[in-house]
């Protein structure tokens, strides 16, 4: 609660109503907030400014409340040449399309014990949804709760579950939203790239939970619901693409990865850009033409496929226990081209040979990332790609490729067969060729 000052200062505005608060050294715009019982000072007034963050402001600094003189400003970023006409004629009728939202859990769907200030998944998608009313000027909405599960606790199981509620939600309706949390939502995202073949299907969440005043839930299920009506037959992830409320970036669900563990714009595309920005009042910009591709869902999956890092002193006992314990494939993340220790005290390669006449496929990609594995430049890596017989993993993201040899173990588990799907580009997942734009989009 406020002050009773704060209150006199206040009286004739009311929460979620714009005003301007004039202090000695400036003039602040925004919303009002409520105070927060607990977490706030009453002597503080909190506004939600234009770019989506709060301020307080002491009491003792106003020396006024009063209505803004100007028109309240846009608060998306004007900067669009023109809109992509994506969006195709509804299945129903719905005049704007239907969209469907699944709820999986994570930050988006959660809200602060103030008790305890734990941030818990307790809201459910048509609770979210009816936090965020815009979403339905863009499209007809309907719901599926499928679980209540923050990102750390995600699975394969749920993977499969994810994509076979969207393929049944894809027969109905013109896309999919899909609500996650943020730490792996690249793994799910990946993941549904390669059991369904169709979409849209959007992965969107929040860095900060629904019921904050600096929420980033809003603007992201928004634009989400926008781009689940285009029609394209991509999966992906479309989250803020600036730390302010300027507008979003729908990444390919094969290059995304999230690269900030607190920042709104913590998702990024990696050796690539974005598919599409996206302005919450419903405009699209195409940045690259998208897949558009077709096929039947398919959820085969080996989940006995494990993912190590290579590092200096490293010992390759690591691949020895998990091929002892019955693992049916490797990733590793090498360094800078694709490296794992060669001649050093420790060698790997012993290892990876062994893993690989063992019947145990190793594909390494690179730590850094950005860029390619290039298995042709040194003589260690010759050792490595031609001596060993590991597979590289081109420019694919280590989580990208941690997943996709589990679809190809579902599969196969002929080694040639392995390799020629992993070098298959089933989802977008490598580029045959890299442009200097795609470094730090």
């Amino acid at each position: 609660m406020y002050s009773d000052e704060l209150k006199k200062k206040t009286k004739n505005f009311s929460p979620g109503e714009r005003i301007k608060v004039v202090t000695d050294k400036k003039e602040i715009e925004g919303l009002l907030m409520p105070s927060p019982e607990i977490t706030s000072s009453p002597e503080h007034l909190i506004l939600k400014l234009d770019n989506g963050y709060n301020t307080g402001i002491h009491q003792d600094k106003i020396k006024k409340v009063k209505e803004p003189e100007e028109p309240e400003p846009k608060s998306i970023q004007q900067e669009y040449d023109q809109e992509t006409d994506w969006h195709p004629h509804s299945k129903s009728e719905c005049e704007k399309g239907n969209v469907k939202i699944i709820n999986t859990g994570g930050t988006v769907a959660s809200k602060v014990d103030y008790r305890t200030g734990a941030v818990n998944a307790a809201l459910s998608a048509e609770e979210i949804a009816s936090l965020v009313p815009e979403i339905r000027d863009f499209s007809c909405i309907d719901f599926k709760q499928v679980s209540e599960t923050m990102s750390e606790d995600i699975g394969y199981k749920n993977w499969i579950e994810m994509a076979e509620e969207a393929d049944k939600a894809l027969k109905q309706n013109d896309g999919v939203v899909i609500t996650h949390g943020t730490d792996t939502m690249h793994y799910s995202a990946a993941a549904l790239s390669f059991f369904l073949q169709k979409g849209p299907v959007v992965f969107t969440g929040a860095q900060r939970s629904t019921d904050r005043g600096s929420s980033d839930s809003a603007m992201n299920l928004i634009c989400s619901t926008i781009m689940a009506g285009t029609g394209m037959n991509e999966t992906g992830i479309c989250m803020h693409a600036t730390p302010s409320d300027d507008y979003c970036h729908f990444i390919r669900g094969t290059k995304a990865r999230k690269m900030h563990s607190s920042a709104r714009n913590a998702f990024r595309p990696i050796n690539d850009k974005p598919v599409a920005k996206i302005w919450p009042d419903g405009k699209i910009k195409g940045i690259q033409d998208p897949l558009n591709r077709s096929g039947e869902l398919d959820t085969k999956f080996d989940p006995k496929v494990e993912l190590v890092k290579a590092y200096p002193s490293s010992d390759p006992e690591v691949i020895d226990y998990h091929v002892d314990n019955g693992v049916n494939g490797l990733v590793i993340e090498g360094t800078g081209l694709g490296h794992v220790p060669t001649q050093a005290r420790k060698s790997w390669i012993p290892s990876i040979k062994a893993a690989v006449n063992s019947g145990v496929p190793v594909v390494v990609c690179t730590q850094t990332l950005y860029g390619r594995v290039d298995e042709n430049v040194y003589s260690n890596l010759r050792t490595l790609y031609y001596d060993a017989n590991a597979i590289s993993g081109k420019d694919m993201l280590p989580e990208t490729a941690y997943v996709k040899l589990g679809w190809v173990l579902g599969h196969t588990k002929k080694m040639d067969k392995v390799q020629e799907m992993m070098h298959e580009n089933y989802a977008g997942e490598f580029n045959d060729r890299l442009q200097l734009d795609d470094f730090l989009y």
